[in-house]
């Protein structure tokens, strides 16, 4: 889910436009170069050779800048999921590409990690990636996984499970981030174990969803995934 720190060259900006995608780019650097705590709007205004106060008048907060970070972490992972996605129509295998390349965009990140989570921790805070202000982020993601679900192949889910099971993908990829978040292990291994087994586990478990005893306590789980994500 990427759009570039720079602006299109074929596009022609105005001057407020250019230093907004200049500030923009300035702080998706140093949030991937020095993480949260030490990328200041002061800092950002001074490599841009601007004033805080303009600074300001294109970014509010720097929560406000953390958003376009979010939203720009998406969208790479949805440039980086599209073409793989588009070489299979196993529906375990998209969903393994879109979980593994999300991983991928969080790599560079995992030694700010904690200072990320310690800001958006709090159900208040407006970079908790469950807010009103994190959905457009969190929208390109379920986009994501909603294309990897409806171009699969082979046995089909039945129709009220293929549309909701999108969110509980969408809620094991929030909850395999901070599981990342705190893993130590090399090149974060434990998590990338933990999603395998997950993913071979799911491959059993889907097609249990054609069983009709079965549907009803699967659907309640669905909904409860889904109350928690609303």
């Amino acid at each position: 889910m990427f759009s570039s720190d720079a602006a299109d060259p074929t596009t022609v900006l105005t001057k407020s436009e250019r230093t907004r995608a200049a500030l923009r780019g300035i702080a998706l650097r140093s949030f991937r170069e020095r993480g949260y705590d030490a990328t200041t709007i002061r800092l950002i205004a001074q490599e841009a050779d601007v004033s805080v106060g303009t600074t300001h008048y294109h970014f509010a907060s720097k929560n406000h800048l953390v958003q376009e970070l979010y939203l720009d972490v998406q969208e790479r992972h949805r440039d980086a999921a599209e073409p793989a996605l588009a070489a299979s129509t196993d529906l375990i295998d998209r969903l393994a590409i879109v979980y593994r390349t999300g991983l991928d965009q969080l790599t560079p990140f995992h030694a700010f990690a904690p200072e990320f989570l310690s800001a958006a921790v709090s159900p208040r805070s407006p970079i908790n990636p469950l807010s009103p202000e994190s959905a457009p982020a969190l929208q390109v993601i379920e986009g994501l996984f909603r294309e990897a679900v409806d171009g699969a192949a082979g046995a089909p889910l039945p129709d009220e499970f293929r549309a909701s099971l999108p969110d509980a993908l969408v809620l094991g990829h929030l909850l395999l981030a901070l599981f990342w978040v705190y893993d130590r292990s090399p090149g974060q291994q434990r998590t990338r174990t933990l999603l395998d087994r997950g993913l071979r586990l799911l491959r059993l478990a889907l097609p249990l969803t054609r069983l009709p005893l079965l549907r009803t306590p699967l659907r309640e789980l669905l909904d409860l995934v889904a109350s928690v994500k609303a």
